[in-house]
């Protein structure tokens, strides 16, 4: 099954309706019907947590996160394998340290990062990226 890791950037177009919703929508039903994987780190996840409690409130975080713990995406915990990994993309510079989660998820479970972020235009030799 095609495995795909979503970044944060993703996830805020999808509940902004940015450029690029319809696309994260798109990958939302498809992993509702169980067609595809959707995964997303733990940092990334909290991300999208204070960019919406920035914007908003707390309150309204942490409502959108329950909506995200209702879809078809599994939440990745950060374990040491997985910072380890995280950590090797920030040796390299470029991305931000919560971005290299997004990078080192995908990297890991060989799927495509879905992110419309050009800071991962530094690694895409490393990661395929399906672009928003």
């Amino acid at each position: 099954m095609q495995s795909r890791v979503l970044d944060s950037y993703a996830l805020i177009a999808f509940f902004e309706d940015e450029p690029g919703a319809e696309i994260v929508e798109a990958l939302l039903l498809k992993a509702e019907e169980n067609a595809i994987e959707l995964a997303i780190s733990v940092v990334n996840l909290g991300e999208v947590w204070y960019s919406i409690a920035r914007k908003t409130s707390p309150s309204i975080a942490d409502d959108y996160l329950r909506d995200i713990h209702g879809m078809a995406i599994e939440v990745v915990e950060a374990d040491w394998e997985l910072t380890k990994l995280a950590s090797s993309f920030k040796l390299k510079g470029k991305i931000s340290y919560a971005g290299c989660f997004a990078a080192a998820l995908a990297k890991n479970r060989k799927a495509d990062l879905v992110t419309g972020d050009k800071e991962f235009k530094s690694v895409e030799g490393e990661i395929k990226i399906s672009w928003i």
